[in-house]
């Protein structure tokens, strides 16, 4: 039986301690059925990990930062596109998909496909906005606030009470017990992914995960449920289990129908201590651990390229419980020579 070509192109390569969703997205990409994949990496440094992981990236590129506008992005991936002839890009990061979202009439004009929620979308669940999203949609979140001058996190911690949670715009976030420990956290993450810096009350209770896929109007194309059992200082899932937990899928599953999402998503989540669900993010791209939905028997990035190409996709809602993904480090040996035409000529 024939296999029906494709030529997919994707961001977060990163593969380190934080790492991004390219390489696990790679990995299930590689692993659907009916079609033959070649993946083009798009990186935005060149000791990106996935630039060397030749058995699952097929071509590499770098692309310039986010800051660096829309036209130069738009001019990069023209480019790149007129070598590749890629049919559909999946961005994996935060803090590219607004330049992705708005050139998406650009890169239909070029026939290249996409799948990603709509700017509005994207903004009202922005951490700074999550308040207002809660009450627009009903659904309870923590307390919090965002905040541009360290002075005013004193304030808020005399209405919210420590432990406090000081998150960064798109990444980072720190638990500190006192003002000693808020005013480090505001300084480190801000000086990493700007102003403002969230701070977030916290809340007792299980930590909970879900990678869904929404298909915009308001159905759900896949999703699988998880609970941390490893997690870095920074708060990153090193170790996690899939769960069986029917009141959690209700509660994802209508919050995709009352948002009317579009694309993959993560929701975290605390089971507070009196059984409510709170939601804590709402990040709009496959997480880091999206393998694991995969290996539970939902292949979510299969999913969404078909639902990019305008097919129906399998949408089976079963997925096996207690499926564990246990994350490791893992030495790359490459040629120097390698990462120096990398470095030189963006590409290799």
């Amino acid at each position: 039986m024939s296999q029906q070509k494709l030529t997919i192109a994707l961001t977060g390569l990163n593969n380190h301690d934080s790492p991004g969703p390219g390489i696990p997205v790679a990995r299930a990409l590689r692993e659907m059925k009916g079609y033959s994949v070649r993946i083009i990496g798009l990186c935005y440094e060149s000791m990106e990990p996935g630039l060397f992981m030749h058995d699952l990236i097929d071509r590499s590129y770098l692309i310039p930062y986010p800051h660096a506008g829309n036209s130069s992005l738009l001019h990069r991936l023209r480019e790149i596109h007129e070598k590749e002839q890629f049919d559909l890009i999946i961005p994996n990061f935060d803090a590219e998909l607004k330049g992705f979202i708005a050139a998406q009439e650009t890169f239909e004009s070029w026939g290249v496909r996409t799948f990603l929620p709509s700017l509005q979308q994207l903004q009202e669940r922005e951490k700074v906005n999550l308040p207002v999203f809660g009450n627009r949609y009903a659904v309870a979140v923590p307390d919090s606030q965002p905040v541009f001058q360290v002075e005013d996190i004193r304030t808020l911690a005399g209405r919210f009470g420590f432990p406090l949670v000081v998150k960064g715009q798109f990444y980072e976030a720190e638990v500190v017990q006192n003002y000693d420990q808020a005013v480090k956290a505001f300084f480190k993450i801000s000086g990493t992914w700007g102003l403002p810096i969230v701070v977030q009350k916290f809340v007792h209770g299980l930590e909970l995960n879900v990678v869904a896929i929404g298909d915009g109007e308001g159905n759900t194309l896949g999703m699988v449920p998880m609970r941390k059992r490893y997690t870095t200082d920074k708060g990153k899932a090193w170790a996690g289990i899939t769960i069986d937990d029917p009141e959690l899928m209700a509660f994802a599953t209508d919050l995709i129908r009352k948002t009317r999402w579009k694309g993959p998503l993560e929701l975290e989540l605390i089971k507070d201590t009196e059984g409510n669900f709170q939601v804590l993010e709402i990040n709009p791209r496959f997480p880091a651990w999206v393998y694991l939905a995969n290996g539970a028997g939902q292949n979510l990035p299969a999913r969404l390229v078909e639902a990019a190409l305008g097919k129906t996709p399998q949408s089976e809602a079963d997925y096996a419980v207690g499926k564990m993904f246990i994350r490791y480090s893992y030495d790359l040996i490459c040629d120097r020579s390698e990462f120096e035409t990398l470095a030189a000529l963006g590409e290799g």
